[in-house]
């Protein structure tokens, strides 16, 4: 056993990492997309009722203030593109409270980039041509729909099925009991059991058109059958999430309804309210370019390139032992 004060990762690994970051930086460089930095606390947290914000307090000049620590460098770098920043990338630190586990860390890298102008498509191109530099080969990119996945693995419509099948099926899955769960909880669970782990295998799976209840800070559009589904695309490499991307929300009053949304479901759930980011909607409200974005976990790319078993190995300290 290493001493408890020894980093969770071996030298050579940390190497590793450190040619791996340098690669994301010479992609961005050779497309001209400008590094950011944006801080690590926000006057306002992630109001997602699936996500838990780690928050202190501390002095400002308007006195003592709860400041949280960002799960994403999303609103900062919103603000950025509204103020005319163009083409932009961050490899940023965010925190997700009770997220630990072989995949999980409290503290991670994030991969964010926008691109103002592109379209959706041309985005996962770029997202999955990333991904195979990292790792180091081309790699096929098979597109799915939604739909079609969860028909596929779990043997029912996601969109159509009754609450009351889709709490069964998750309490089959999951061995848990799920009578009070919501459709969104379920659909998540489901998709973590049963759909993740047969997606990716030797090649790039990106997964589009998930619901619109699931559309966080996307667009909406209509579907081939007609269907209001969120735009956005998850890109999946041996059995594990690696990309959630965006075709970025630009109205203000849908984002504020949004968050207005995510708070009475907060309520509902007997969670912590959480301030939502007041500065991101004055900036969409200043007037955001159309833009695309994308949020790639870093540590699990590199954990795959490097064929670690869990995060720890290529982390110089993880939350255990930090």
């Amino acid at each position: 056993m290493p001493p408890f004060w020894a980093p969770t990762a071996s030298l050579a690994r940390l190497r590793a990492r450190a040619r791996h970051l340098a690669t994301i930086r010479c992609f961005f460089a050779e497309r001209d997309v400008l590094e950011v930095e944006t801080p690590v606390l926000g006057q306002g947290g992630s109001t997602d009722p699936y996500l838990a914000s780690l928050s202190l307090e501390a002095s400002t000049p308007e006195g003592r203030r709860q400041l949280w620590l960002q799960t994403s460098p999303e609103g900062h770098m919103k603000r950025l593109l509204a103020a005319g920043s163009g083409p932009i990338f961050q490899l940023a630190r965010v925190f997700r409270d009770g997220e630990t586990g072989r995949r999980h860390n409290i503290e991670f890298t994030m991969l964010e980039w926008y691109r103002p102008g592109m379209r959706f498509d041309a985005l996962i191109d770029e997202t999955c041509a990333l991904i195979s530099r990292v790792l180091g080969k081309p790699l096929a990119v098979t597109r799915l729909r939604y739909r079609e996945v969860f028909k596929a693995h779990v043997g029912l419509d996601p969109l159509t099925a009754s609450l009351d099948v889709l709490r069964l099926r998750t309490e089959e899955a999951a061995g848990v009991a799920a009578h009070d769960w919501s459709r969104d909880v379920c659909l998540d669970l489901l998709m973590s059991y049963q759909v993740e782990p047969a997606l990716g295998r030797g090649c790039l799976s990106v997964v589009q058109d998930f619901p619109a209840s699931q559309a966080a800070l996307a667009r909406c559009h209509r579907d081939d059958d007609g269907e209001e589904v969120a735009s956005r695309f998850e890109v999946y490499h041996e059995g594990m999430e690696l990309a959630n991307g965006y075709d970025e929300l630009t109205d203000a009053v849908q984002q504020r309804q949004r968050f207005n949304a995510d708070a009475e479901a907060r309520r509902e759930a007997g969670l912590p309210r959480v301030a939502p980011d007041e500065r991101l909607l004055l900036a969409l409200q200043a007037g955001l370019p159309p833009s695309c974005g994308v949020a790639l976990g870093v540590d699990r790319l590199v954990m795959l390139a490097e064929q670690a078993d869990t995060l720890s190995e290529i982390m110089a300290f993880d939350s255990h032992v930090c």
